[in-house]
């Protein structure tokens, strides 16, 4: 065999096994996609559910943390269940009031 032929079939072998990892991380993810949407499906009320899935749309980072965040929180017992849409309003303004950045704008005149 040629240097050649080895160093392809060994370019296709590392191929394949990044696209079976890549596989396998994708089907990992989907299956703890699948786990936090059934326990947000018992724990929050419809409206709450609502409100977490626009706030998806918008901002699917932060949706992100805040669903793993009140899984947690269900999970350990320092919530009330079923998470009203109240109670999900008045953690975001929490939320929001901890991350929030105060933009200034100052002019300076000669």
């Amino acid at each position: 065999m040629s240097e050649e032929n080895i160093y392809d079939e060994e370019l296709e072998e590392l191929k394949l096994r990044k696209i079976a990892e890549m596989r396998k991380r994708i089907e990992e993810e989907r299956e703890r996609r699948a786990r936090i949407e059934a326990i947000l499906r018992q724990i929050l009320t419809p409206e709450a559910r609502e409100r977490l899935y626009n706030l998806r749309l918008v901002k699917p980072e932060l949706a992100r943390t805040l669903e793993e965040q009140l899984v947690l929180l269900a999970q350990s017992g320092r919530v009330p269940i079923p998470i009203t849409d109240e109670f999900l309003k008045k953690l975001l303004s929490e939320l929001h009031e901890q991350t929030r950045r105060e933009t200034r704008i100052t002019f300076k005149r000669k």
